[in-house]
């Protein structure tokens, strides 16, 4: 498909830069079948039915935003151009695969000093114009870049406003417990433990999964058709037992209905033919566009999406691109706030 055919105009005063305080007070637009509706992420649990299951994404955001000075070949600490670097994929426990500003200005074998007793070398460049980053020294690299990194905010808000403290704990699900994503499943940011427990006394199960969400999320799509895309690589993890519960609750009738695209792609990859959900470990680069069937997951909940992007492909393959179009549109007009600090939407194909 043509990608300008995902492309509309949103104004710059929807993105929202801060997030609803307390977090379940933001908005929600509910797509069911082609009806639109609007409602508020506290309603949740009225719009889904009792033995359903949410499937959270628990990888935890790291500060992995880093910026420093180039070094010599001998990492001898020379005086040189400004570095920025974001790292978006672990290679091993030393090194990781990021993106660098000003990256014309550094070679393989510098070093760059980040501050703080953090140094990398810069050890290979990759095809795509990323490098490959060895961190120094023995301490585990999540502690470096506690001392040295900033939060991973998107372009679209660290365009606009500084990184600041309140971001360390804003950018962060409640369910974050595993180390490793450079950018947050903002779905879940909405969730509070009161809204979990109205969710449970609904009878509405909850479930956990791992996909560490790399910085390639907000890379834009330069292919002008979708066939030419190549969709960048994220590490997850469904467990045996997560998957076997998952498939319980189809059985029993329940709905799947996963939180954030992130929790999509993951369970659509491990998904057989016949929506079996099987234990999976390792890379997935699925990219969903219309036209795809979907086998694992009966309905979304996500926020509000770029345009000409990968997600609002995502959304579009669901519900039909004229209805989320339609949706679009209409949270527009009616001033929901967008992309990952904004106000959510629950997509429900049946309706």
């Amino acid at each position: 498909m043509r990608v300008d055919a995902f492309d509309f105009e949103l104004p710059p005063d929807r993105i929202a830069l801060r997030p609803a305080r307390p977090r379940d007070a933001a908005r929600m637009l509910v797509v069911a079948g082609s009806g639109l509706h609007d409602a508020g992420v506290r309603d949740l649990p009225a719009w889904l039915r009792r033995g359903d299951c949410l499937v959270f994404n628990d990888t935890r955001v790291i500060p992995a935003r880093l910026e420093g000075v180039r070094g010599g070949r001998d990492g001898d600490g020379a005086a040189g151009a400004k570095i920025g670097a974001t790292l978006h994929k672990r290679v091993d426990l030393r090194r990781w695969q990021a993106f660098v500003r000003n990256a014309k200005r550094l070679h393989v074998g510098e070093t760059v000093d980040f501050g703080a007793g953090v140094i990398a070398v810069a050890e290979q460049r990759l095809p795509d114009g990323s490098f490959v980053l060895a961190f120094q020294g023995d301490e585990p690299v999540e502690l470096l870049l506690d001392r040295a990194g900033t939060m991973p905010l998107p372009p679209y808000i660290a365009g606009k406003r500084a990184t600041d403290e309140a971001d360390r704990a804003d950018y962060q699900t409640m369910f974050a417990r595993a180390d490793g994503a450079v950018a947050a499943p903002t779905a879940a940011l909405h969730f509070t433990p009161a809204l979990l427990a109205a969710l449970g006394e609904a009878g509405i199960a909850s479930e956990t999964l791992t996909l560490h969400v790399g910085a390639g999320t907000f890379l834009p799509v330069k292919a002008d058709d979708t066939a030419d895309h190549v969709m960048h690589a994220e590490w997850g993890c469904i467990d045996a037992d997560a998957a076997a519960r998952l498939n319980a609750v189809r059985a029993a009738g329940g709905r799947v209905i996963a939180v954030g695209t992130t929790s999509l792609r993951l369970l659509e990859s491990a998904a057989r033919a016949d929506g079996t959900i099987e234990p999976f470990t390792g890379d997935t680069s699925i990219f969903i566009t219309p036209g795809y069937r979907f086998r694992a997951i009966d309905g979304l909940m996500t926020n509000f999406h770029l345009p000409r992007s990968t997600l609002f492909m995502l959304v579009s393959a669901l519900m039909g691109l004229d209805v989320m179009r339609a949706a679009y549109d209409h949270a527009i007009a009616e001033g929901y706030r967008f992309y990952s600090y904004g106000d959510s939407s629950l997509l429900l194909p049946d309706g």
